[in-house]
C-alpha cells in the first residue's frame, strides 16, 4: 500500500441555470449515463432516478435549512472522477451543498462547504446534513439493512445505525441503494435507517466531536457516495472500488501468519525458535511468511491494560536476549518477523511516563484514561509525535521488524472503548482536550498512523485491531493500513468461532480492495471438533481473508497439520456471499477465477447453526452460475464427485459444518474438476489446463508441494458413457527430478491420478485418453 494522502476534490463549476430565476414548481435536473437528478424549486428537495431500472430510489430528498437556499446547476470536473455536473445549493450564510453526477459513475456525489460568517470560533460537533426517503420496493418491513451492525431490519429500533456504509436491499432480488462515506478525513461519517410514513428513509450524519471554523473560514466536509444498484452487493464493492481509487491503494502480498497470543501469550525465546523452525519446515513450502509475537514481550507497569513501554523489552521477561536478536533469528530462517503493540497509549501513572505527561490528551484537568488502553496519547502534540515516531522507528529500523500488529487504534482518537462496537454509539467524541484546537480528533488519528507509516517505512506491513474496539476507525483507516481486525477476539468455542464468519461477512467487499480483511485466528488444534475446524478454516480460505493461525504446531496431528496446509496460500480473487440479504452470516459463498480458461468455480456451503441442521434449496443461476446447462462437481472433506446435477443445488449439513465443492459444466471431453493440493481445489495450484482434441489428451501444469502427494480429479464424461484414460506422464523435466504420475482409480467417468515430487516445482503432465468401444 503506497502512503496514502488526502486528496481534495477540486470542483470547477461553470454556474448556468438559478433557481431564483425560475417559477415556483419548475424542476432543475442534472445526470450521467446513470443516474439523474431533479431538484424541485418549489418543495426545495430532491429525487434520483436509477435510469436502467427506471426506479426512482430517493423519492425526496431533503437537505437541512434548505427552505432558505436557491439551487444553481453547472460543470464540474474532477482530477480522479472526470467530468460530471453538479447541482449547488447555496445558503445565506454562505454555506454550499453540492450533488454531483460525474459520467460513468453509479454514485451520486454530496459534500457540503461549512461557512463560519459570524465574528467569532465555531465549533461543530456534528451534522446531519441529509434525510432521504427511499423508493424501493417491496414494503419496507420486508427490506433489510446491512451495515457494521449486521444484517438488520430497516426500521430505528432494529438497526442503530452503521459506521462508514449502510445498504438497503430486498433480500429476494438483491436491488437496493448503498450508501458510503468515501472519506473520513476530519470526521466520523454514520448512516441510519428508519421507517417514517409508511418508507424506508436513510439518514446521513457527520461527527466531528471538535471541529474548529475561525471567523470567514469555509471548511468542505467529507465526502458521501449515494446509488441504486440491481445487485447491492455490487453497490457495495462499488463503493470499496471507491475508496480504493480515492486514496490510490494498492496492496501489499497478503502474508499468512502465526500469532503467538492463543497460543501462549507472547512466546518465549525457546518456543518461538521451534515453531519458527517447525514452519520452515512443514508450513513455509506452502506458503506460510510471518511469526507474529503479541504482548506480554514490553516493558512497563500493567495498569489498565496491557504494559505500554514499547521502547525496550521486558528484562524479566520472555526475551531476555532482547528483541533484535529475535528478529534477526526469523529472518535467518527465511521468515518475516513480526511484532504487537499499541502505538497511541501509555499509562500516566507508570514510573516510565513521570516525566512525559505531556504527552497525553486531557480532559478536566487530567491526563485522559480509558478502559484496557490506559491513557490516550495526543496526537497533535509534537512531542508526543516525536515520542511515537522514535518507538516506530526502533521497533522497524533498530530491531527489524517488518509487520507490526497496532492495536488499540481508538486510543489515536482520544475517544472511548466500546468493545464489542458493531452498530452506531455515542462515545461522546470530542469529550478529552487535544493540544491543537485545529485538528479534530479523527484528523489526530489519521495524522497518527501517517507518522508511524513514515517512520516505520512503507515495506513494513500494518496490519489494524481492531474496529471491534471503537467502530469510528474503521472509515477513519481507510488507505493508511495493508489489513484490518474487522472483528472481537474469537476463540475456540462455536458461538467465538463465528464471530470472524459474522464480521467477515459484514464487510467481506473491503477485503482485497481497501486492506486485507483479519477475521482472527483459524482453529486446527486437536482439542476443537474436526468438523469446527474444517469449517472455520475453509470459510477463511475460501473467502481469501487474512490466515493467521495461534497454536503449537509441534504438537498438532498429521490430520490437523494437513489441514493448515491446505489453507495456504490466500487466492488473491475477490469471491462474494450469495446469500448475503438473507443470514445474519452468509452460508452460501461463490468463489470464482475467470482469470484464465477455463473458468474455474467453488461453491462453499456452511452451517452456523451449533446444534441444528441446515437445509439449503439455492437456484444456480442466483448463486452466480449458469441457469443452462448442468453441473458436475468434487465434493472436497467428502473425497468424493458429485453426480451431475442441474438448476437447484440442494443439500442438508450436519450441525457446524460445511461443503465445498469445486463445479464445472457437463462437458463432453475431460477436465480436471478437483486438486487435492488446497482447499480451493485447483484455483492456486492449477496454473495450466488444456485439451488436445486431435492427440485425446488432457494436459496442464500443477504447484506441487514436494513430499506431498497431490492429486487430479478428473471428469471423464461423454455425450453417452465416458472416456477411458489409458496412460499419464510429466515432462522430461519433471521425470529427470524423479516426478512420478500415475493414474490410481478410474470408475465411470471419474478418475483419479497422482502425482509425487520429491521437491516443491511446477509440474508439466498429460493424461492420455481413449474412447471405450
Amino acid at each position: 500500500m503506497r502512503k496514502a494522502s488526502y486528496i481534495t476534490i477540486a470542483c470547477v463549476i461553470v454556474l448556468s441555470v438559478s433557481s431564483s430565476s425560475l417559477s415556483a414548481g419548475d424542476v432543475l435536473r442534472i445526470e450521467n449515463d446513470r443516474l439523474r437528478l431533479e431538484w424541485d424549486t418549489s418543495s426545495t428537495s430532491f429525487s434520483v432516478t436509477s435510469k436502467a431500472s427506471d426506479c426512482r430510489f430517493i423519492e425526496r430528498g431533503t437537505l437541512d435549512d434548505a427552505e432558505a437556499a436557491r439551487a444553481r446547476k453547472g460543470s464540474v470536473r474532477d482530477p480522479i472522477w472526470g467530468r460530471g455536473q453538479a447541482m449547488q445549493i447555496e445558503y445565506a450564510s454562505g454555506q454550499v451543498d453540492s450533488l454531483a453526477l460525474f459520467a460513468r459513475r453509479p454514485f451520486l456525489v454530496f459534500r457540503r462547504t461549512l461557512v463560519n460568517d459570524t465574528s467569532e470560533d465555531v465549533t461543530v460537533d456534528r451534522i446531519r446534513p441529509m434525510s432521504l426517503r427511499l423508493g424501493l420496493e417491496p414494503k419496507p418491513a420486508d427490506l433489510r439493512a446491512l451495515g457494521t451492525a449486521g444484517l438488520t431490519g430497516v426500521d430505528r429500533e432494529s438497526n442503530p445505525g452503521s459506521y462508514s456504509f449502510l445498504a438497503i436491499a430486498d433480500p429476494d432480488s438483491r436491488a437496493g441503494v448503498v450508501a458510503g462515506w468515501l472519506t473520513h478525513e476530519r470526521g466520523s461519517g454514520v448512516l441510519f435507517s428508519d421507517v417514517r410514513d409508511g418508507s424506508a428513509v436513510l439518514d446521513a450524519q457527520l461527527d466531528y466531536g471538535r471541529l474548529l471554523i475561525e471567523p470567514g473560514q469555509e471548511v468542505t466536509s467529507e465526502t458521501l457516495l449515494i446509488g441504486f444498484f440491481e445487485d447491492a452487493r455490487l453497490g457495495l464493492e462499488a463503493y470499496a472500488d471507491a475508496v480504493a481509487e480515492h486514496y490510490r491503494i494498492e496492496l501489499k502480498p497478503q502474508p499468512t501468519v502465526y500469532c503467538t497470543w492463543y497460543h501462549a501469550g507472547a512466546s518465549d525465546e525457546r518456543e518461538l525458535r521451534e515453531t519458527a523452525d517447525f514452519a520452515k519446515e512443514h508450513l513455509v513450502p506452502y506458503g506460510f511468511s510471518v511469526i507474529q509475537i503479541d504482548d506480554k514481550w514490553q516493558a512497563g507497569e500493567k495498569l489498565e491494560g496491557p504494559r505500554k513501554n514499547f521502547t525496550t523489552h521486558r528484562a524479566d521477561g520472555p526475551y531476555p536476549s532482547g528483541m533484535k536478536p529475535t528478529a534477526d533469528n526469523l529472518k535467518r530462517l527465511g521468515l518475516m518477523p513480526g511484532i504487537w503493540f499499541m502505538p497511541f497509549a501509555g499509562t500516566w501513572n507508570d514510573p516510565f511516563f513521570a516525566d512525559k505527561q505531556d504527552l497525553f490528551a486531557h480532559k478536566d484537568g487530567k491526563s485522559f484514561e480509558v478502559r484496557w488502553g490506559g491513557t490516550c496519547f495526543d496526537m497533535t502534540n509534537p512531542k508526543t509525535r516525536q515520542y511515537v515516531r522514535s518507538v516506530a522507528r526502533r521497533i522497524a529500523h533498530d530491531w527489524g521488524y517488518e509487520y507490526f500488529k497496532l492495536d488499540g487504534l481508538w486510543t489515536g482518537m482520544a475517544a472511548r472503548i466500546l468493545y464489542v462496537n458493531t452498530g452506531y454509539r455515542d462515545d461522546q467524541l470530542g469529550e478529552s482536550v487535544l493540544h491543537d484546537p485545529h485538528k479534530t480528533h479523527v484528523e489526530a488519528y489519521r495524522d497518527g498512523l501517517k507518522l508511524v507509516r513514515e517512520a516505520a517505512g512503507d515495506d513494513v506491513f500494518f496490519l489494524g485491531c481492531n474496529v471491534a474496539q471503537n467502530m469510528r476507525t474503521l472509515g477513519g483507516s481507510f488507505g493508511l493500513l495493508d489489513a484490518m481486525r474487522i472483528g472481537p477476539d474469537n476463540g475456540r468455542n462455536w458461538k467465538s468461532i463465528c464471530r470472524g464468519p459474522f464480521s467477515g461477512s459484514n464487510l467481506y467487499f473491503l477485503h482485497g480492495r481497501v486492506w486485507y480483511n483479519d477475521p482472527d485466528p483459524i482453529y486446527v488444534r486437536d482439542s476443537v471438533p474436526l468438523e469446527h475446524a474444517r469449517a472455520l478454516t475453509s470459510w477463511v480460505t475460501l473467502t481469501g481473508q487474512l490466515n493467521a493461525s495461534s497454536t503449537d504446531y509441534t504438537e498438532l496431528s498429521p490430520a490437523r497439520l494437513d489441514l493448515l496446509q491446505r489453507s495456504m496460500p490466500a487466492h488473491n480473487l475477490k469471491p462474494r456471499p450469495v446469500d448475503l440479504f438473507e443470514q445474519r452470516i452468509p452460508r452460501i459463498w461463490l468463489l470464482t477465477d475467470d482469470s484464465h480458461a477455463p473458468r474455474r468455480d467453488v461453491i462453499g456451503l456452511f452451517n452456523w447453526a451449533e446444534k441444528e441442521p441446515a437445509s439449503i434449496a439455492y437456484p444456480l443461476a442466483k448463486i452466480g452460475l449458469s441457469e443452462t446447462g448442468r453441473y458436475v462437481g468434487f465434493d472436497y472433506w467428502a473425497d468424493e464427485f458429485v453426480e451431475p446435477f442441474g438448476k437447484m443445488l440442494e443439500t442438508t449439513l450436519p450441525p457446524a459444518s460445511c461443503r465445498i465443492l469445486a463445479v464445472r459444466r457437463v462437458s463432453r471431453r475431460p477436465q480436471v474438476l478437483s486438486t487435492s493440493r488446497h482447499i480451493t481445489q485447483g484455483v492456486v495450484d492449477l496454473a495450466e489446463e488444456q485439451w488436445r482434441r486431435d492427440a485425446k489428451e488432457l494436459t496442464g501444469a500443477s504447484k506441487v508441494v514436494g513430499g506431498a502427494a497431490y492429486e487430479l480429479r478428473i471428469a471423464a464424461m461423454r455425450q453417452s458413457g465416458h472416456w477411458q484414460a489409458t496412460g499419464a506422464s510429466v515432462s522430461p523435466q519433471d521425470a529427470a527430478a524423479g516426478v512420478k504420475i500415475a493414474i490410481v482409480d478410474q470408475t465411470d467417468w471419474k478418475v483419479r491420478v497422482r502425482i509425487d515430487a520429491p521437491e516443491s516445482r511446477d509440474v508439466r503432465w498429460s493424461i492420455q485418453f481413449a474412447r471405450p468401444r
